[in-house]
């Protein structure tokens, strides 16, 4: 596998496909982490996440064009909107549904699956509706062009740096709101007992709508990262979701921390081996560790004490 290159080429290689897989890291941990807080706080197998990330990919495509049209002024910071209005955006919709579907489908996970499964066809056809089936991209600002020049064979990307910038960002602020606020504190406290927690006077059905209703913001903002490093088209989610999941499972559904250190592990595992074999066997190989690795720890590599 490695005939033909020299010390130094493959050193390159390796820094380049390690930098790619950041970027894959980058979308992998935004939307990992809304799946992990979904799935990991109410047991709802959630196959519309993907979906809510592509929303959040055509809100930002939307945005970049009427900054374009209407306000080409203040076309360099027109990102910094977008994924606010792309995080509001996701989590209206995912409060929404969840009041008018998923709350009457708690303690039934397969039925859950199904009716996601159902809400991410709907959505992706109202996408081919209205966007059409072809994929679309966004303009980057000239801030975000160009790249750094580390070696003569390897350049980082300012866009994928940035993407990077924004992925430790959520992750910062998703660990201060469930580790360090009183609503998070809320949150555990249902996951570890909800009928104590009901007992004491939380509010656990708001706390699940506001749970869902998060988890595809960051979604939302995972689609508007997305932009940056790739093209937009309506079933664009799909690619994802199956990795997405594999990486929630095994670094533990509860567990923040492993859901970083698995799209870590995933990410550079896949791109890595990308180089040097053919996209799916890479994935093949990955999936192949990932399971063997589950047979010895189920419960995945960092997992949250749960009482029922």
């Amino acid at each position: 596998m490695f005939d033909g290159y020299t010390s130094s080429e493959l050193m390159s290689i390796f820094a380049m496909q390690g930098f790619a897989g950041l970027s894959l890291f980058s979308v992998f941990v935004l939307m990992a982490m809304g799946l992990a807080i979904i799935f990991g706080q109410m047991g709802v197998i959630n196959m519309a996440h993907g979906e809510f990330m592509i929303l959040g990919a055509y809100t930002t495509y939307l945005t970049s064009g009427f900054f374009q049209s209407y306000l080409p002024g203040l076309f360099g910071g027109y990102f910094f909107f977008a994924i606010i209005l792309a995080f509001l955006i996701c989590a209206v919709l995912g409060a929404l549904v969840e009041w008018l579907m998923i709350r009457h489908l708690y303690h039934r996970p397969l039925d859950t699956l199904l009716a996601t499964w159902g809400l991410s066809l709907i959505m992706q056809q109202t996408y081919r509706s209205i966007f059409g089936a072809r994929e679309v991209g966004v303009d980057l600002p000239e801030w975000m062009m160009g790249a750094f020049q580390v070696t003569d064979l390897v350049e980082l990307p300012i866009n994928g740096l940035f993407v990077m910038i924004i992925a430790l960002s959520i992750a910062v602020a998703v660990y201060l709101l469930m580790y360090r606020s009183g609503w998070g504190k809320n949150v555990r406290a249902v996951v570890q007992n909800r009928s104590m927690a009901e007992a004491v006077g939380i509010n656990s059905a708001g706390i699940d709508r506001a749970t869902f209703a998060l988890g595809c913001g960051i979604a939302g903002i995972a689609g508007a990262a997305f932009t940056m490093i790739g093209s937009t088209g309506p079933s664009s989610g799909q690619a994802y979701i199956v990795d997405t999941f594999l990486v929630v499972v095994f670094g533990g559904a509860q567990s923040l921390i492993g859901t970083i250190i698995s799209a870590f592990g995933i990410s550079q595992a896949q791109s890595t081996m990308e180089f040097f074999l053919s996209g799916s066997m890479a994935k093949v190989l990955t999936l192949l560790v990932v399971v063997g690795i589950l047979m010895l720890r189920p419960e995945g590599l960092m997992a949250l004490k749960v009482r029922r």
